[in-house]
């Protein structure tokens, strides 16, 4: 099984911290929206985010293991309707600041809104999380003048159609292509490629056939030597292969988390997180054997 092995650097500057990626890290979902398929409405009620509720989230998270914060405004789930760009703004950037405020910790903010990309860089993100890859107008310039590190990823089309028939003559080599084509596109923005990091994006205009070849092919797209970061956590995949409606799939994603550490995945995206810290201890362990 290859091991991650970046060609760059195994740490990854988030603005004023470092994350270490040689051993693999865990992302704590936040998401401050009322319509998330897993988590919708439990820090998001009455029209407003409950940001006590969201800082003891992010403790708890932080005290089981997570090293990063991903915040997200904006549902992408299947089906989901877009949001205004000063709802998202209203939603996320009092979280950051206050996360930024009272925890030592990186904070990844879940967007493809170049405005908020700008914003949330003032008020303490430390990495940029879009799963548009930056395509969005403004996007890639904004990303640029923050500074910070960007995570691309694919998706086929948009949330609100993106499962409808998804069809690929060759998931990996085209997941890859894309994937390629962005890091160019960073590359002319001035984004240096020791701040980049990629995600195959699975469920994001894929069915159970195509995140399944993707997953098997992991070590494939890690060895294009950038931090590969996977998002399976609850998602549609795992029950389609565990049968489990979505809050039964914390065992079927504790599973493929594991998995995706042994195949070199840098970071690891999870609600789960103290299952999900113990599962990448043990990968930690065996590695070294």
């Amino acid at each position: 099984m290859a091991t991650y092995s970046p060609s760059v650097s195994p740490q990854l500057r988030c603005g004023d911290r470092v994350l270490d990626l040689s051993t693999p890290q865990l992302m704590a979902v936040i998401n401050v929206t009322p319509d998330s398929f897993s988590d919708g409405g439990r820090f998001h009620r009455a029209g407003r985010v409950q940001l006590d509720a969201v800082l003891l989230q992010v403790e708890r998270a932080l005290a089981d293991g997570a090293t990063l914060i991903d915040v997200g405004g904006e549902s992408t789930r299947p089906g989901a309707a877009p949001v205004a760009g000063s709802e998202e703004l209203d939603r996320v950037l009092p979280v950051v600041a206050a996360v930024a405020e009272r925890f030592d910790t990186v904070i990844s903010v879940d967007t493809s809104s170049a405005a908020l990309m700008r914003e949330s860089a003032k008020v303490g993100a430390g990495l940029i999380n879009d799963v548009r890859a930056l395509t969005r107008e403004g996007a890639l310039q904004a990303a640029a003048e923050s500074g910070l590190p960007v995570c691309l990823m694919h998706m086929c089309g948009e949330p609100g159609v993106m499962q409808r028939r998804p069809y690929y003559d060759d998931v990996v080599g085209e997941v890859e292509g894309f994937l390629r084509e962005r890091v160019a596109a960073c590359a002319a923005a001035g984004i240096a490629a020791d701040r980049i990091v990629l995600d195959p994006g699975f469920g994001f205009g894929k069915n159970l056939t195509h995140n399944l070849r993707l997953f098997s092919q992991l070590p494939a797209l890690c060895a294009l030597g950038y931090p590969v970061l996977v998002g399976v956590s609850r998602k549609t995949m795992v029950g389609e292969i565990t049968g489990r409606p979505v809050e039964q799939r914390m065992p079927g994603s504790v599973a493929l988390a594991a998995l995706a550490a042994e195949r070199g995945a840098a970071i690891v995206r999870a609600h789960d997180v103290r299952e999900t810290a113990d599962a990448l201890a043990v990968v930690a362990a065996l590695k070294g054997f």
